[in-house]
């Protein structure tokens, strides 16, 4: 977890009436390369092909370019790759792969998001929260 990040939490903390208003300048080349590390290394690759070791050779220069292009609003997602998974019943369920920066601006998002919103949630609140799951609810429940 970056500085910003618990900057961010501890004003939500804080003012609990706080309305975030801007949030793209806590996303910074620190987290963009926390996020990126926290990605599948053999996750398939979107429609631009770029895998996780590709991507890696140049950690560096991709993240300070992908923070650049984010913070002047240059940045722009690339549409999914389609894929399509057989079902046991013989049909195909559609499965839309991001392209690997999508991948990372996305995680990188919800970090600065969660850093707000769990200071909102109450200690029994399991649903969709980073580190709990519906096991926990039920472990809780017994």
């Amino acid at each position: 977890m970056t500085q910003a990040l618990a900057r961010v939490r501890e004003a939500a903390k804080r003012n609990k009436r706080e309305r975030f208003t801007a949030l793209m300048h806590h996303v910074t080349p620190d987290l963009l390369a926390w996020a990126f590390h926290q990605l599948k290394p053999k996750a398939a690759p979107g429609v631009d092909g770029v895998t996780w070791d590709e991507y890696a050779v140049s950690l560096d220069a991709n993240i300070g370019d992908l923070h650049r292009r984010v913070m002047r609003g240059g940045y722009r997602a690339k549409p999914s790759r389609r894929q399509y998974i057989p079902k046991p019943d013989g049909r195909l369920r559609p499965l839309g792969i991001a392209a690997l920066e999508d991948k990372v601006v996305q995680r990188a998002v919800v970090e600065v998001l969660n850093a707000i919103y769990e200071t909102d949630f109450l200690g029994l609140s399991y649903g969709f929260r980073p580190g709990r799951s519906q096991h926990d609810a039920l472990d809780a429940l017994a």
